[in-house]
């Protein structure tokens, strides 16, 4: 549990009477921004603390109000169903955000109880007036006479599968524990008994991790403790990482290590040749094409950046800006490389895909995909696939990475193209990546390719297939 910094509602809580804390007002914000405009937390909140000059022990309890209700946003939205006898689709939505927020202060931190109810009175006060107010506080008074676990046993008692009940209690969606589920089975043996402690993990905040750019920093300079898989890798334990004069040079960049190890698996998969020339079709926002670029001018390579949406180009130019070398940056459909005109010596498809393999660090990810996304996804990693497999270079390397271990994202699409193309193999990405790691990828093997988990091995479940042209 977070603790709250005036549990009791001291005065952050009272200033103006009967105002708002900023940490709430801040965390109402971000869940109403990701309902109406599909905004992603990681990315607002960060501007929405600077914007009202929230800091310290505040901004951390509105980091925790915003993630916490959105990671739990299914379960709170059963427990709020229930406390207030009808479905939520008939509670105004920006109350069921303030509702959403209360359930969490109430049922997953140390805030004082009439504190979370009085402040969630005030914010349903400002959205919808008097009768808005006494709605909440009697819900919010209905969630409190139950502690967390209290409503795990009863939401589960109402729900008769078993896949189900798992989902409650560890506020996934049911779908999405299924595709954990069966991602797990299809790894080592020693992998497949995870299932709980991987969904713990999502449902907790993971350190910030940075990757030291090679040949433009050194992570031992950066005092932080290493990450024992990657490289380049550091972790933050807490605080702003723009903090760091290095983070703000872009020398060193906010990066999840799993990341980190997609990239070098392509980079460091052999000794680069001067000359080379290196693709990113799928770059934005930059952070993998970051890495590719600096080891790209180490080895006298060059990169292109492709990314479709010119917002998602402009951050990957951002990106690129500290790494010295030859790197362009085109915005435009990847599949246009299908053509065949342009070849490249190695080519990294980092495929737009679910992201269930990021949860714990994008809160509102599991919310947002359906089964039915996958399908269309699948599809859409298919045809990039076929177009980085048109431009590689005879005898070049391509890495085909998700942040997804769902298999339809994953191994079927290399299975897909594997078939497709006669001329294309498979290679041992396990022992590339132990080359770089220093064999430390224990349960990471599947088949051919690599699969990392959050509980196993402290990164994101990123998928990474090396393949290359026969």
């Amino acid at each position: 549990m977070t603790a709250r910094p005036d549990r009791a509602g001291g005065p952050s809580a009272r200033r103006g009477g009967g105002a708002v804390s900023p940490a709430r007002r801040v965390a109402l914000e971000v869940l109403t921004a990701v309902r109406e405009r599909d905004a992603y937390a990681n990315l607002l909140l960060p501007a929405l603390l600077t914007r009202e000059g929230v800091s310290g022990a505040e901004a951390g309890f509105a980091t925790e109000l915003a993630y916490g209700a959105l990671r739990r946003l299914g379960r709170y939205d059963a427990i709020v169903a229930a406390a207030a006898g009808r479905p939520v689709e008939r509670i105004d939505p920006p109350l069921l955000d303030v509702l959403r927020l209360g359930a969490h202060q109430l049922l997953a931190t140390r805030t004082a109880p009439h504190a979370a109810v009085h402040q969630a009175v005030e914010q349903a006060r400002a959205v919808g007036g008097r009768g808005a107010a006494g709605f909440v506080n009697a819900v919010l008074r209905r969630v409190g006479e139950t502690d967390d676990h209290g409503w795990t046993e009863r939401l589960a008692a109402a729900t008769p599968d078993p896949v189900e009940r798992r989902a409650i209690a560890a506020a996934h969606p049911a779908w999405v524990v299924g595709e954990l589920e069966a991602a797990l089975a299809a790894m080592t043996p020693d992998a497949r008994n995870g299932l709980d402690a991987l969904l713990e993990v999502d449902n907790a905040a993971p350190p910030v991790g940075l990757a030291a750019l090679p040949g433009l920093a050194d992570r031992e300079d950066l005092d932080l403790p290493p990450h024992p898989l990657s490289p380049i890798g550091v972790e933050l334990p807490g605080g702003d990482p723009a903090a760091l004069q290095p983070v703000r040079r872009g020398v060193v960049r906010v990066q999840d290590p799993g990341s980190q190890l997609a990239a070098l698996a392509l980079t460091r998969a052999r000794p680069v040749a001067a000359g080379e020339r290196w693709l990113d079709l799928c770059a934005g926002p930059g952070g993998k094409a970051a890495v590719l670029a600096a080891d790209a001018a180490l080895g006298g390579a060059s990169l292109l950046a492709n990314e479709l949406v010119p917002a998602r180009a402009r951050l990957a130019e951002r990106a690129l800006a500290a790494v010295p070398g030859h790197h362009t940056v085109e915005v435009g459909d990847g599949t246009r490389f299908a053509d065949g005109g342009r070849r490249f010596d190695r080519v990294l498809l980092d495929a737009p895909c679910t992201g269930l393999g990021a949860l714990r660090r994008r809160p509102e990810a599991r919310w947002r995909k359906s089964p039915a996304d996958v399908p269309a996804l699948a599809a859409l990693q298919r045809d990039l696939l076929d177009a980085a497999i048109a431009a590689l270079a005879p005898g070049g390397l391509l890495a085909y990475v998700t942040c997804s271990p769902v298999t339809a994202e994953t191994e079927r699409v290399v299975a897909g193209a594997l078939e497709a193309h006669r001329d294309l193999v498979a290679l041992d990405t396990a022992e590339v990546l132990d080359g770089i790691t220093g064999g430390r990828l224990d349960a990471a093997r599947r088949g051919t390719a690599v699969q990392l988990w959050p509980h196993l091995h402290g990164t994101d479940a990123m998928f990474v297939q090396l393949l290359t042209s026969a």
